[in-house]
């Protein structure tokens, strides 16, 4: 259990281990590890319950991950500007501080709600949970989850949506799959963007991160985009119409989706936790995943 970062325990969980809750805890190591098992296991369960109300209200949620600067924000900007008029959507913020992420959602006329996580470097299901008693989804076709930019913690948690997406920038080089295997092993989509710095960043190899991303043995479609200058999108707008048909298709079913969230992920963030100085959760560190 790590409480140095924070990561484990946050502010929509740490109800369950103060005194007097169901995982109140001592500083026992072992116990402690207990506690870890425990509280994962009340995330999927919170998790099942808000995968149950999108479910009900018809929404297509959807988790974006990335490390920090990886341009979430501005793809939702660019999404919103462009299907704004054909779907109705609704935007959950995670970030450590500030509002200036759901602002500048908020600006282009569709409701956002932030989630400030303090010192939790992820989103988890509570969390979630509490924003949408902030949010009405009645008429929301897509729920869009821009969870805290970092790429080890997030893919561990299932916050109650059907499809997990990573992106990976141009900046940050060719190689992020194979150093981050979990993100990337967890995603349904891959988005390669800022595509528009390609000329200027001529040591990525848009095929050689795929084959990166190809030997996790992930079959997760990649598309390669520039939110910046408009190249490719019509086909992450594709992808995402599909989704929606196929989220409509199974609700008229009685069914659902799941992301995935990768079994070792539990147990690659509880180790990274058992230290103490780790840096992973500030986005490109040494450990983080390699």
């Amino acid at each position: 259990m790590c409480d140095t970062c924070g990561c484990n325990i946050t502010p929509g969980n740490e109800h369950l281990v103060q005194p007097g809750g169901r995982l109140a805890r001592t500083g026992d190591g072992r116990e402690a590890v207990t506690v870890l098992k425990s509280l994962l296991s009340e995330n999927d369960h919170q998790a099942s319950h808000n995968r149950d109300h999108f479910d009900r209200h018809g929404v297509l949620a959807i988790n974006l991950m990335s490390s920090p600067g990886a341009g979430k924000t501005r793809l939702l900007e660019a999404t919103i500007d462009a299907l704004g008029d054909e779907f109705s959507i609704a935007v959950v913020e995670g970030d450590l501080e500030t509002e200036n992420d759901a602002e500048r959602i908020r600006a282009r006329g569709v409701e956002a709600v932030q989630i400030a996580t303090g010192s939790a470097c992820h989103l988890d299901a509570h969390m979630v949970h509490d924003a949408l008693h902030r949010l009405d989804l009645d008429g929301v076709d897509i729920l869009f989850i821009e969870n805290v930019g970092n790429l080890v913690c997030p893919a561990s948690f299932d916050l109650g949506q059907h499809r997990n997406i990573t992106l990976l920038s141009v900046p940050e080089g060719d190689d992020k799959p194979s150093k981050y295997p979990v993100m990337f092993r967890a995603a349904d989509l891959v988005l390669l963007t800022k595509t528009d710095l390609l000329p200027y960043l001529g040591d990525f190899d848009p095929q050689r991160a795929e084959r990166c991303l190809r030997q996790l043995a992930s079959e997760a479609p990649l598309l390669a985009l520039s939110a910046t200058s408009g190249e490719a999108l019509e086909d992450w707008f594709g992808w995402l119409r599909g989704e929606l048909r196929a989220q409509q298709e199974r609700r008229d079913r009685g069914e659902t989706a799941r992301p995935r969230i990768q079994p070792d992920g539990a147990r690659l963030h509880a180790d990274m936790h058992s230290g103490h100085h780790h840096q992973h959760h500030h986005g490109d560190a040494a450990s983080g995943g390699s």
